[in-house]
């Protein structure tokens, strides 16, 4: 705790977050193919054991269920959305229905594919942008030309007018340039940056060494963030850090529940065509204790400012291998963590 913070215990805060019967939003990953060979691809795409995806007719007969109780809002990503060929049809079918978000790494969007998106309504765009130059993040997607087509889809959805931010993962090769970062969304007409973690899953864990970055030199990498005037910045440390599982909810593209895309390598609460999605929210134990948001610590300017408290659940799991444990990515309740070295069962291939 820090000497500004008034010593509220956390067991008053508990019951504090707000309480859904149903979720409100739904985060899917439509599927694990795409074309780059990104280092830090949280779903290892296009592995060759990967089981079979959910058909158009499934995600669509879903999506029904879905809307029929009352989600609002749909996130796509991936891998690449729009690396599966129905998507824009799909998506244009969900647009109809509810609020969509769609996570890209832009390569396929021209100016044709940003008009299109914006005759079908989306609702925003977030362009995955993975350095301010070229050599940084086609290194990270391992894939030439990619940066250039990534700023194209930027430049074209704005100019088609789709709503659209940009996103980087915070890593030791992008902290150096995140003021680069911001500059360039400023330049190309995003609305705002999104600054995110870097979590140990998928491909991230084998390159994670020279990857990750202390918590202090994080802390220091958000702090010197400068945006330019009208350009608005989003980022999830401290004193944003707040348990966002109260209302989270997420379904891979093979149909499994998961909670959070952050949360698939560690939960699985069953396959949404034979186990109802909102039963399984509704009953399962693991995924109620997440929501309920009972932790060992939590940071209390954060409790107060977001109604949440305690931090990640993914981050705490994956690094301490308890559910209740805090977040080690709040200098409050990080508790000595070392961000810079996973532990070794998340390394274990059957982990």
């Amino acid at each position: 705790m820090t000497p500004d913070m008034d010593p509220v215990p956390w067991a008053a805060l508990r019951g504090a977050a707000p309480r859904f019967e149903m979720p409100p939003k739904l985060t899917i990953s439509i599927t694990e193919t795409c074309p780059l060979t990104c280092a830090h691809c949280y779903a290892d795409c296009n592995r060759p054991d990967a089981p079979p995806e959910l058909s158009f007719d499934e995600w669509r007969a879903f999506v029904d269920h879905l809307v029929a109780n009352g989600v609002i809002q749909m996130y796509f990503e991936g891998g690449e959305p729009f690396h599966r060929p129905d998507f824009h049809d799909l998506l244009a079918y969900c647009a109809e229905r509810a609020m969509t978000l769609v996570r890209t790494h832009g390569t396929t969007i021209d100016a044709v594919a940003a008009r299109r998106l914006r005759r079908d309504r989306v609702g925003r765009m977030f362009v995955d942008v993975m350095g301010a130059d070229a050599a940084t993040h086609d290194a990270h997607t391992g894939t030439p030309g990619s940066f250039d087509l990534a700023c194209r889809a930027v430049r074209e959805l704005v100019d088609a007018g789709v709503t659209t931010d940009m996103l980087v993962i915070l890593t030791r090769q992008t902290a150096p340039q995140l003021q680069r970062i911001l500059e360039l969304a400023h330049g190309l007409g995003a609305l705002r940056v999104g600054v995110l973690r870097l979590y140990p899953l998928g491909r991230a864990k084998s390159r994670w060494a020279e990857m990750a970055l202390s918590l202090d030199e994080q802390m220091v990498a958000i702090a010197s963030l400068r945006p330019p005037p009208g350009l608005g910045v989003m980022q999830s440390w401290h004193p944003n850090d707040r348990n966002c599982c109260w209302q989270a909810a997420a379904v891979t593209a093979h149909g499994r529940s998961i909670g959070c895309m952050y949360l698939r390598e560690y939960v699985d609460f069953g396959d949404v065509r034979e186990v109802d999605f909102f039963r399984s929210w509704r009953e399962d134990r693991l995924y109620g204790a997440l929501r309920a948001g009972h932790v060992d610590k939590a940071c209390p300017s954060c409790a107060a400012t977001s109604n949440t408290g305690g931090g990640c659940r993914s981050a705490a799991f994956a690094f301490t291998g308890r559910w209740s444990a805090p977040d080690p990515f709040c200098p409050t309740t990080n508790d000595g963590v070392d961000l810079r070295v996973l532990p070794q069962r998340l390394l274990s291939p059957h982990a």
